[in-house]
């Protein structure tokens, strides 16, 4: 077997064997487990992505040998539970991703570790409670119980009972429930007439996602006058649920299969018929171009639903290749600092939202910093009482590269990583404090829509 260092091919990702007993042997995850931490105290190139990595490489310097071999397998879970599930270990550092012998799947052996901990009941109830999105965003849109539920999570008194109950630290910023949701807000589109183009189809199927059904339905709606400006049909899917990755996160794999047949026939027809299918959460998008086509590869009704799935910036510059993009910006933005969010940069098809804003800049007054780091913020995990200080230095980078362009606006395409970048931003203190705009707000502000 080859050890050269580093890996000049492409990463490969091979599919995931979650239903395997094998996948769920504690003895032979924790066998996987010290091979792969091994070979990470070897290198130590992801020190800095994650709490994770330091963890892990704490625990084998304060070792009596300086080695794995000194670290007791239990604080293995340690490590496993600083793992967050962004990729980013993957995509962007490990010289020793499949196709290399060594196979190293970092992410993937977190996973497996996470779902026999699961499985064994040893997530506790407030996790589990917290990635039930679609349990409390049903709360969204009926009046009263909104306003009520919104003004309780702004009081002091409240926040401690959440951290005490659910373990939310009262710290972490918190989403507000939206007065009227996407789904009922919505208006339908107007174009009657849609026109395919040769890298992308004129039809758009939008998978509003809870975040931006439940939470803050502006971004969907900006999303829709962007596409009603430029002559895309939509539709809303309904009668969806969550993607499932909130459930990827903790373990919880038969929660994602159950996400994933109630999601996936619905998506089809879309897929079938020749749509592309948009979310305008990076978490959403990736579930179906790759953790689902991973975990079910034999489902042609997956895969399907995969090639139709498209990141919003990555299907509007497609149309901009296709000479079907409106370019008519009139309204300057001024200074715009973005970051890329991590769920974003695994998806493989480069800086579309700094393309298209690079066009805006062409025509109005635009200054653009694009910061290519992680926020910490990770789902749930920026909001717990156990992780939301580490959340907050892992986004110290970010915040300081954000505030040191001193913008006028500042944004992720990740709407949870935006807000927990905004918190970061107003902490560091300043004279001048940017206001928060997703990508697809800024977008359709300048268009002047």
């Amino acid at each position: 077997m080859s050890t050269r260092e580093g890996n000049l091919e492409a990463p490969t990702r091979h599919p995931l064997d979650w239903r395997s007993e094998d996948f769920h042997d504690e003895a032979k995850c924790l066998a996987e487990l010290e091979r792969v931490f091994d070979i990470c105290h070897g290198c130590r190139r992801c020190v800095s992505l994650c709490q994770s990595f330091p963890t892990l490489f704490d625990l084998i310097d304060e070792g009596s040998t300086g080695e794995l071999d000194a670290v007791d397998k239990a604080d293995y879970w340690k490590v496993v539970d600083q793992c967050y599930i962004c990729d980013l270990c993957y995509m962007t550092k490990c010289p020793y991703v499949p196709p290399h012998p060594w196979n190293v799947d970092f992410p993937h052996t977190m996973l497996r570790a996470k779902a026999i901990q699961f499985r064994q009941g040893k997530v506790p109830l407030a996790s589990r409670a917290l990635a039930a999105t679609d349990v409390h965003g049903k709360l969204a849109g009926i009046p009263i119980v909104v306003q009520t539920v919104n003004a309780v999570n702004r009081q002091p008194a409240a926040r401690a009972v959440l951290e005490k109950t659910l373990g939310v630290d009262r710290n972490a910023w918190l989403p507000e429930l939206a007065e009227r949701t996407l789904r009922r807000s919505a208006p339908r589109s107007g174009v009657e007439r849609p026109v395919d183009g040769e890298h992308a189809p004129g039809r758009v199927a939008v998978f509003s996602t809870c975040y931006i059904n439940y939470n803050e339905p502006g971004i969907g709606l900006d999303l829709l006058k962007v596409l009603e400006h430029n002559g895309v049909a939509y539709e809303l899917v309904r009668k969806d649920r969550c993607c499932g990755m909130p459930q990827l996160e903790l373990g919880d794999l038969r929660g994602v299969e159950r996400a994933m047949r109630a999601n996936i026939p619905l998506l089809l027809r879309y897929a079938r018929e020749g749509w592309a299918i948009l979310a305008g959460v990076p978490s959403c998008t990736l579930m179906f171009k790759q953790e689902l086509p991973l975990m079910f590869p034999e489902d042609p009704d997956v895969l399907a639903v995969r090639d139709a799935m498209w990141d919003p910036f990555e299907y509007l510059m497609a149309r901009h290749r296709d000479g079907m993009l409106k370019t008519d910006f009139q309204h300057s933005l001024g200074r715009v600092a973005y970051q890329i969010p991590c769920h974003g940069r695994v998806q493989k098809i480069g800086r579309k939202t700094e393309e298209m804003f690079r066009l805006v800049g062409k025509s109005t007054q635009l200054e653009f910093t694009t910061i290519e780091r992680c926020s910490g913020h990770a789902g749930t995990y920026g909001v717990k009482k156990a992780h939301h200080a580490n959340a907050m230095k892992i986004g110290k980078p970010v915040f300081k590269a954000m505030a040191a362009a001193q913008p006028d606006y500042i944004g992720s395409d990740c709407p949870l990583g935006g807000h927990h970048i905004a918190q970061g931003v107003a902490e560091l203190g300043g004279d001048i404090q940017p206001r928060l705009a997703h990508p697809l707000t800024l977008l359709r502000m300048a268009y002047g829509l």
